[in-house]
């Protein structure tokens, strides 16, 4: 029987955040108590896998909705080992992932959203955006120069970017979130809660491990500078855009392996609450399955 790890998960408002309104960062934590140790938070996720598969080969089959699992965090939050833990031994037919970069010349000539909304999984899909739409709303916020370069009208300078600006930006992002939960995306966001003192630990792991130079670029320290502008804009942006049909999911990432096993509960819980079935045959199709039987069965040896 698998274990339960003690903090609540799916309709917890420690965890859960699908109201707009109020929505304090710091209320939340970055690091969960819990009496599962790494082996035991290994076999939780590895039993919920187990059960994320079936489901999606369900999902895949019936191809009547989609879903979208949107992550968010600082650097070295574990987006990727989250993604690459939790999604392991689901089909990879029915699984797209897109990781969001700086756009590029063709991407920067179209509205914000328009890369995004052409990586919408179909359905039948789950689709994985490793950093997504909310890039606009927080590494621009942060950084709003950046917005310059998009060309925008009334947009001359930084001076142009101001509440009125970013009001309409969210809601450019709620209406895009609602337009996809009524043609049936089930959308999941998270963002991977770390702490300022653990981002330092795994920049440091990354520089004296040579094995994990690769992951460290000097760009990061640069942007650590303006940690407290991010939890601000990352605060504004949970708190304009949480919705019943999309809401955000804090999970606490100080420990990966806590972390990987909340998003693959949830992810698990939330397929369940599908009620998701393998599509039944109509009688025409019922038959014909009959007299490709009988027709296998009469072949000759």
């Amino acid at each position: 029987m698998a274990k339960k790890i003690t903090t609540p998960f799916l309709h917890d408002p420690r965890v859960r955040v699908d109201k707009p309104g109020t929505f304090k960062l710091k209320r939340f934590p970055t690091d969960i108590d819990t009496p599962l140790v790494k082996k035991d938070l290994k076999e939780l996720l590895e039993q919920d896998r187990e059960v994320i598969a079936d489901l999606q080969d369900v999902l895949y089959a019936a191809a009547d909705r989609s879903v979208l699992l949107i992550f968010q965090a600082m650097d070295a939050a574990g987006k990727d080992s989250a993604i690459r833990h939790v999604m392991s031994g689901v089909n990879p037919q029915g699984v797209q992932v897109h990781s969001f970069k700086a756009p590029s010349t063709l991407e920067r000539s179209h509205d914000f959203l328009w890369r995004h909304h052409a990586a919408i999984p179909p359905k039948g899909f789950i689709g994985i955006h490793n950093r997504s739409h909310y890039e606009e709303v927080l590494v621009t916020k942060v950084h709003p120069e950046i917005i310059l370069g998009q060309k925008l009208p009334g947009i001359s300078s930084a001076k142009d970017i101001g509440k009125k600006f970013w009001n309409e930006r969210y809601s450019a992002i709620r209406a895009f979130e609602e337009h996809l939960a009524t043609s049936g995306v089930i959308i999941m966001k998270f963002f991977l809660y770390m702490s300022r003192d653990q981002q330092k630990q795994r920049f440091l792991e990354r520089i004296d491990d040579a094995d994990k130079n690769w992951k460290f670029s000097a760009n990061d320290v640069k942007e650590r500078a303006y940690w407290k502008d991010y939890m601000a804009a990352y605060e504004d942006a949970i708190r304009e855009t949480a919705a019943p049909h999309a809401p955000w999911f804090i999970i606490p990432a100080d420990d990966q392996w806590e972390s990987r096993a909340l998003v693959g509960r949830l992810l698990r819980e939330q397929l369940q609450a599908l009620g998701l079935k393998h599509p039944k045959l109509e009688k025409e199709a019922q038959a014909g399955l009959q007299a490709a039987r009988t027709a296998l069965m009469a072949e000759k040896k």
